[in-house]
């Protein structure tokens, strides 16, 4: 791996830190419990570590509504042991990624209560509709239901939120909300950190005239990974977000980058034309330098098939023809670069989501991970994939998620992908806690623990491990060379990758029955990675 590009075709675990380990016993994870694992994510293979959001925060969306950009929430420890951390991780080799939220904060921010920083956020007066009560000043709506605007009455205006009302928008149009967030991404590189993940970052800037967004065209990719008719996914939104004004800003946050060694920005895309805004966001050297979205991993249960997989993966690369060079390499200042992931802590899982909800199939479990690993581009492993955890059933009094609100029946939302790591089935709530953990432990992932697992040589665990650190030493997975091979059955994935020295063939079996292939005969839910299966 190139040390100064070490994200292109790394492999990175993300940590959702409320439910990796608990090490003060209050039923939260802690960045010490993240440090106690660090050999445990070595040994699997991975590159480096994506934390979800650790910053002060009153937790209304769990972290994602920030009220202090510079310092660590209680419940997580302290600066102190973040930069222990931070040590720790760098001394094993391993990089480190902090989830930055730059497009909103938390509501209770003290920016968002300074008159002198009013226009540090999105006002607006709206308009009175026919029995004179005020209404939105547009049609613009929440992620997570309902209007993006809500009523102040400080400022008798309307304040916009593109997701709960708690997380008011900050205002990109405002040069000294850029200036604040790059000194808030200078503060941590100053300390160390490898790079960022910048959540929702096509959300920065918004249409100044504040037009209504038109209705959904038929045929277009829904904006979010829950694929249901709801207010949201019934508009383009081409004026609340996307704006290509954020493209000048993220030009002078890869511009801070560069000024360190070895840094990478890597940004989640949500739109109605994710893989056209993902190469728009990665191309050249002054964007993204990769993007991640969450539309692969879009939907609660599906039928796994090839094209799952390869049309976002030939989508991303629609122009790979006329961006390849002289000697048959793909230029990335036409294409940029992907990042692949098949779960997250917004998703359900994928062990479930294409297998049966709530349930998962250990054989399954394996050929997703070695997949995942196969394909062109960087990828991310959710925390409990490499043990093949599958989602979790909460019970209603016990859902946390506000966005459940918005998805519940349909979707019990993101809890279920959220519940604590399981260490040994033989502890008190499994190893994660000697306390009762913030959700609920389901029974149908206590017999999948981390000590159980080791013991068993054909487990989902050890075949990660084995897979990962093989693959670390095949330079052409670390490349954009790829070709997926027509196999005219839609439970056979082939792909190919290779460099000017290797050609590896990567067949999988993506259903329950043996397959026939060429000259194979595929076992059910089974693949044959050349070198590797030898």
């Amino acid at each position: 791996m190139n040390k100064k590009d070490w994200w292109r075709g790394a492999a990175i675990y993300q940590i959702y830190p409320r439910s990796f380990l608990d090490t003060n016993n209050d039923g939260i994870g802690d960045l010490n419990g993240i440090t106690k694992k660090l050999s445990y994510i070595y040994d699997l293979g991975m590159d480096g570590i994506w934390i979800s959001p650790f910053f002060p925060s009153p937790m209304k969306d769990f972290g994602y509504d920030v009220s202090n950009y510079r310092d660590i929430d209680p419940v997580f420890g302290t600066l102190g042991d973040f930069k222990n951390l931070l040590n720790e991780a760098h001394n094993l080799g391993l990089k480190i990624i902090i989830d930055l939220v730059l497009s909103h904060t938390s509501d209770q921010h003290p920016w968002f209560s300074d008159p002198n920083k009013k226009n540090w956020y999105i006002w607006a007066d709206g308009k009175i509709d026919e029995n004179k009560n005020h209404i939105p000043p547009n049609n613009w709506v929440s992620v997570f239901g309902g209007s993006a605007w809500q009523w102040d009455e400080r400022y008798s205006q309307y304040y916009l939120h593109n997701f709960l009302k708690e997380q008011p928008d900050l205002n990109y149009h405002n040069k000294d909300v850029q200036d604040e967030a790059l000194d808030i991404a200078r503060f941590w590189f100053d300390m160390g950190v490898d790079g960022f993940r910048l959540d929702t970052v096509n959300f920065y800037f918004h249409d100044k005239k504040l037009r209504d967004n038109p209705m959904r065209s038929e045929g277009t990719k829904y904006a979010t990974q829950l694929e249901k008719q709801v207010p949201y996914s019934m508009q383009q939104h081409i004026y609340d977000k996307s704006r290509p004004e954020n493209l000048n800003f993220i030009a002078r946050l890869r511009k801070l980058a560069d000024s360190y060694p070895n840094r990478v920005l890597i940004g989640e895309i949500g739109d109605d034309h994710p893989y056209e805004r993902a190469r728009e966001y990665t191309k050249g050297d002054q964007h993204l330098h990769t993007s991640y979205n969450p539309h692969m991993m879009s939907g609660i249960e599906k039928e796994l098939t090839e094209d799952l997989i390869r049309i976002p993966i030939e989508d991303y690369y629609k122009n790979e023809e006329s961006a390849k060079s002289n000697n048959n390499r793909i230029n990335t200042e036409i294409t940029g670069w992907p990042s692949w992931a098949f779960s997250n802590h917004d998703v359900v899982r994928a062990a479930s989501r294409w297998f049966k909800l709530y349930d998962h199939n250990e054989e399954l479990s394996k050929t997703l991970m070695v997949l995942l690993g196969c394909l062109a581009g960087t990828i991310f492993m959710y925390q409990g994939e490499e043990l093949g955890l599958p989602e979790a059933k909460i019970p209603l009094d016990c859902i946390k998620d506000p966005w459940a609100r918005e998805t519940l029946p349909q979707w019990q939302g993101r809890d279920g992908c959220r519940t604590p790591m399981i260490w040994d089935e033989e502890k008190p709530y499994n190893g994660f806690s000697k306390f009762s953990p913030w959700l609920p432990i389901p029974d149908t992932h206590k017999n999948l623990s981390v000590r159980a697992q080791i013991k068993d040589k054909g487990s989902t665990l050890n075949t990660v491990k084995k897979f990962y650190n093989w693959r670390k030493n095949r330079e052409e997975f670390f490349n954009q060379d790829y070709e997926f091979i027509d196999t005219n059955n839609s439970k056979i994935i082939h792909i190919l990758r290779k460099n000017k020295n290797n050609e590896t063939n990567c067949i999988f079996n993506l259903s329950a029955k043996e397959q026939s292939y060429q000259t194979y005969k595929i076992a059910g839910f089974s693949f044959i990675i050349e070198a590797y299966n030898d």
